[in-house]
């Protein structure tokens, strides 16, 4: 079973619809034994980090999601999350990945939104995804390079566009938005 973290942040309808298109069963939930007991976990999401962090806290998954044994995928802000700490709402992270989330700086458009190119490092999540492919993004803050990185975007500055460390991977784009490039992105983390 694959578990997706309901934290009332948008988009777990879109990632469950994708998850289902590969047919593998879902559920949406942010029940501890059922996040606890899931093959894979995605934490997914789009809204603002402060109420985000504030439900995960309220419901106690802010330190049960640190603790997760099984791979954990964190989607757009559930990467945010991930990290450190976010300039969104001054916002404490669960510092899975050590490096922070910063607001673009305000000489470009901003949100970055649409297809990019994501440079990709060697990592079982791109198996069978071409060098340089563009992948979609929406989002107006991001996550500097760090030790974890092993893919990378450029807008404005270089970002973590995934991150990886131990059974905790994490992308900026939206591999459920992307495509058949996100649908193989998203098949190999649910093979794992």
């Amino acid at each position: 079973m694959i578990a997706i973290i309901k934290y009332n942040a948008g988009n777990t309808a879109s990632v469950e619809n994708a998850v289902r298109r590969l047919d593998y069963n879902c559920v949406v939930t942010d029940d501890a034994i059922q996040l606890q007991g899931a093959d894979k976990v995605i934490f997914p999401g789009v809204g603002h980090a402060a109420p985000a962090m504030a439900y995960l806290k309220d419901k106690g998954l802010d330190s049960l999601i640190k603790n997760l044994k099984q791979p954990v995928l964190g989607i757009c802000l559930g990467m945010q999350l991930m990290c450190n700490y976010t300039e969104e709402g001054n916002t404490n992270g669960l510092g899975i990945f050590d490096t922070g989330v910063v607001k673009f700086p305000p000489e470009d458009k901003v949100p970055h939104m649409g297809w990019n190119t994501v440079e990709h490092l060697d990592n079982i999540l791109f198996n069978g995804i071409a060098l340089n492919t563009d992948l979609y993004f929406v989002h107006s803050y991001y996550a500097g390079l760090c030790d974890a990185t092993v893919g990378v975007c450029q807008y404005i500055v270089p970002f973590s566009a995934a991150l990886q460390k131990d059974n905790f991977y994490a992308v900026q784009f939206h591999p459920e938005k992307s495509g058949k490039t996100g649908e193989q992105f998203l098949k190999n983390f649910l093979q794992l």
